[in-house]
């Protein structure tokens, strides 16, 4: 599951590098958009180049004494294609609610106008790396969970996919909101004009908050063996997104466009949530969501004073990551297995995880 989040990472990385690079040497918008072609046909090239050369290491050789039948093969073939088909389609229904608006928006909007989007869609989809990690590595555990009946794992791992993803997403999505007027300046700065894009930006953002708990909770359900629920879910996603869209961009324009896709995903979050916890008989989370939550508004309060410059965007990214720690810790979020699990983290990242260990430390001493 770890390539899946390869080829993802490279895909949000891509556009934004491709699109940014293409304005730098005079593309204008029309670079942005082909930032965004570029950004998925980069990740097609690396998940052939992992296939073939590191997928083949996870195989076992064969062993010349298993015998298969056709009858078996068969029994195996109409398995897989039964699991796979809405996968298939749940996989063409996700781009479409990343894509649709942007489709719509060539029936109303001009070029130029649709580059600035294209400019601020990746960017805002950065938070959703750590969904996705999240997500690749919920759908497995739930699944052995799940079917050897094991609810005290399963209710563990729905609960803590649910608690850590948002521990960083949350934050990510409102400091990218606020500051998306400095953030696009950073990644434009020879053409001042992509600063237009920053309220379809901080929407998007937003928005993003809601399709990282719609992705894992996608996860959990599939792990579980539910892949139609997230498809259909997916599906009137799409269609309803589409219709937003329609509507609402030709009377905002592109934050119309981005307003839509940010009320698709919350439409879409709301439905798989309550299968998740139907389906899992998990207990939900809601307390730790409720201070991630508090600790986020405490930083966006903060974050709100600061000047809304690169200087200014400068002394956010210092100073918001301490403020939300401190309300954390003030709410008393972290419980000790966090405190271990951080610890086991800060040991693979090296002089920042020395770092990152004295402010564990100090998380220890103030709260337990």
């Amino acid at each position: 599951m770890e390539y899946i989040l390869y080829t993802r990472a490279v895909e949000q990385l891509g556009m934004i590098l491709f699109a940014t690079a293409f304005v730098l040497i005079g593309l204008s918008t029309v670079g942005a958009l082909w930032g965004t072609v570029l950004g998925f046909a980069l990740s097609c090239v690396v998940a052939v180049y992992l296939f073939k050369f590191h997928m083949g290491q996870l195989i076992p050789p064969a062993n010349p004494d298993f015998k298969f039948s056709r009858k078996d093969e068969l029994k195996l073939a109409t398995m897989l294609v039964k699991f796979a088909i809405p996968v298939i389609i749940t996989g063409i229904a996700e781009m479409l609610i990343y894509n649709i608006c942007t489709l719509v928006m060539g029936r109303f909007l001009l070029a130029e106008d649709i580059g600035f989007f294209a400019a601020a869609d990746p960017i805002s989809r950065l938070p959703l790396m750590i969904s996705i990690s999240v997500a690749t590595t919920i759908l497995p555990a739930s699944s052995e969970a799940f079917s050897s009946g094991n609810k005290k794992s399963l209710n563990k791992y729905v609960s803590s996919s649910y608690r850590y993803s948002l521990l960083f997403v949350v934050p990510m999505c409102i400091g990218i909101a606020l500051f998306a007027g400095p953030i696009l300046r950073v990644f434009y700065f020879t053409d001042p004009s992509y600063v237009t894009g920053a309220t379809a930006l901080g929407i998007l953002a937003i928005g993003m908050t809601f399709y990282s708990i719609f992705s894992i909770s996608t996860s959990i359900v599939q792990g579980i063996g539910n892949p139609r629920i997230p498809m259909y879910i997916l599906v009137f996603g799409a269609i309803f997104t589409g219709a937003l869209s329609w509507i609402m961009v030709p009377a905002f324009g592109i934050s119309g466009g981005a307003l839509a896709t940010t009320i698709g995903c919350f439409a879409m979050m709301v439905p798989i949530l309550y299968f998740v916890f139907k389906l899992t008989k998990a207990k939900a989370p809601t307390k730790s969501v409720i201070k991630i939550i508090i600790a986020s508004i405490i930083m966006g309060v903060a974050a709100i004073i600061v000047p809304k410059t690169v200087y200014g965007l400068i002394v956010g990214i210092i100073c918001c990551p301490f403020i939300y720690v401190g309300g954390l810790i003030i709410l008393r979020f972290f419980e000790e297995e966090d405190i271990v699990a951080l610890r086991r983290l800060t040991g693979k990242l090296g002089p920042i995880g020395k770092l990152l260990n004295k402010v564990l430390n100090f998380i220890v001493k103030i709260q337990f």
